[in-house]
């Protein structure tokens, strides 16, 4: 027998049903991780769950990589305005990562399932995960080429693809699109397998949602819904009435910059962000798709807030966007992206906090270090030094803003793949000096027993992660090889490397900036 319960906002149920979405997203989380085959979803926590409305905005997430749960709303959408809504059946469930459709870079599938409620034709929410694919094609192993000059070179492309069809996995289908392809997927077998992890985690969010429905009604969980959205639109207005206007310009190793003006209206509690100023479209891949920047913003107002209430949507309305059409951050087909989503992204986060006033750049890279051949794929990011802010110094090696996997355990990596982890730890002085310290970066060394191709796409090994209000900069990380014979080969920022057996990776990962004058 259903509760029924008024539909109006109340305080208490509120929070009940905040919470109550965000266990939907967690319980899809702990299926996909217990399903998932590949070492980047299962171990690394690589993926993000979330629920969606009606309209494809974003409810209520787990705690899981912001990068993806900022973003993934735009896949939905996405979804929405290409298939007629009356299109869209029971049983069926869709995969995008389209950069230019919603998504962010292509190793990051999206898989999305429709929910269906009573008697409804169409439907009433969406759930949706997210899982970073070990290798999706591409020119490298591992779907994450430094040297990438267009989409096509990163691998196989998605556009709102029927996986499953009335219930039916299309088994056949996906296969001959990951094959078909000029730089095919090199591990079919696990992608497929993770598909279905994904899918497996959408059902349980589906389910979850019936379940919530039949207990409370479908009218009063909708309302909530929209209720939950408004209570995060009222607490970012209060957020914004205690912001003033700033400005700031952030560089990249490869010259190009990122500038942002932030306009604050305290009266009608609102704020312009516009990045007017932001270098042209790159002929290298550190273009970020515009959901990327949204899912920068979506997480910098959020962090903003005192109270605990879910990421949602409603974070975002109070906050009107303007990026160029064809600049880095809104870049056009066939560009490519894939480093967009990992670094980039990092930098218009540190943009957005200083152009506040709120705290030094963090590391300002994700150091993703991917490796493999043709038949291991890995991949990783590597931890670093935070930022300090006005009360607080950075921390030492953690994975900072739109980040928040987990490194491999040693057992389980050289388990898995002919690797050694010669060393980890923390690169003592890396931080920035200041009235607060930046935190300090590490150091990772990984000693190949296999030949292999390594990659290393990265930033802040030439420009410094910034300090604020007379704070020093972090120290600039750094990547070389060890080779066997004791030869040491200093690499850039991005770099592709051929490892013969007894060669040393080695990732200086750099420190974050210091807050206000040392005394």
């Amino acid at each position: 027998m259903r509760n029924k319960i008024p539909i109006k906002p109340d305080p208490v149920r509120l929070e009940i049903f905040n919470n109550l979405y965000q266990f939907i997203a967690e319980q899809m989380g702990i299926v996909l991780q217990n399903t998932a085959v590949s070492v980047n979803i299962k171990e690394r926590l690589d993926f993000s769950c979330a629920v969606f409305d009606s309209q494809g905005f974003l409810v209520a997430n787990a705690p899981h990589i912001p990068v993806h749960l900022g973003s993934m709303s735009e896949s939905v959408q996405s979804l929405i305005n290409q298939i007629a809504v009356e299109q869209i059946q029971p049983g069926n469930v869709y995969l995008s990562n389209n950069p230019y459709n919603g998504g962010t870079h292509l190793p990051d599938v999206t898989i999305i399932t429709p929910v269906f409620i009573d008697n409804n034709n169409v439907p009433i929410f969406y759930v949706a995960s997210r899982g970073h694919q070990a290798d999706l094609g591409g020119i490298t192993p591992g779907s994450m080429p430094p040297n990438s000059i267009s989409i096509q070179e990163e691998g196989i492309l998605f556009d709102n693809f029927t996986l499953v069809e009335h219930g039916l996995f299309r088994q056949q289908e996906i296969k001959e699109l990951l094959t078909n392809h000029e730089y095919p997927a090199r591990n079919i077998e696990q992608n497929i397998a993770d598909f279905k992890a994904q899918i497996a985690a959408n059902n349980r969010g589906l389910q979850e949602l019936q379940k919530m429905c039949d207990r409370y009604g479908l009218d009063t969980v909708r309302s909530y819904m929209g209720f939950v959205q408004d209570n995060a639109e009222e607490s970012v207005r209060k957020a914004i009435s205690t912001l003033s206007d700033g400005q700031f310009t952030v560089r990249l190793d490869n010259e190009a910059q990122i500038q942002v003006a932030i306009a604050i209206d305290q009266q009608n509690r609102n704020a312009i962000i516009d990045f007017t100023g932001t270098s042209a479209q790159l002929k290298n891949n550190f273009n970020a798709p515009s959901a990327v920047t949204q899912a920068a913003i979506l997480y910098v107002f959020r962090s903003l807030i005192k109270e605990t209430i879910p990421l949602n949507a409603g974070c975002l309305k109070p906050l009107k966007i303007i990026i160029p059409e064809g600049c880095m951050l809104n870049p056009v087909y066939p560009a490519a992206v894939v480093a967009g989503n990992v670094e980039t992204s990092q930098k218009i986060t540190d943009c957005l906090y200083g152009a506040l006033g709120i705290m030094a750049a963090s590391q300002g890279t994700m150091n993703n270090f991917t490796f493999g051949n043709e038949k291991y794929q890995y991949y990783e990011t590597i931890c670093g030094g935070s930022g300090a802010g006005e009360n607080f110094h950075g921390t030492d090696a953690v994975q900072t803003h739109m980040t928040n996997s987990r490194l491999t355990d040693p057992e389980v990596l050289e388990l898995r793949f002919p690797v050694l982890l010669k060393s980890f730890g923390i690169r003592e002085y890396s931080g920035g000096v200041g009235k607060l310290y930046g935190g300090n970066g590490v150091t990772r060394a990984i000693c190949f027993l296999e030949k292999m191709t390594a990659n290393i796409l990265s930033s802040c090994r030439k420009i410094s992660p910034f300090g604020l209000f007379g704070g020093e900069p972090g120290k600039v990380g750094k990547n070389y090889v060890i080779r066997k014979d004791g030869t040491e080969e200093k690499l850039d920022s991005t770099a592709t490397v051929n490892m013969e057996p007894g060669d040393i990776f080695v990732i200086e990962t750099p420190g974050g900036g210091g807050f206000g004058k040392s005394k």
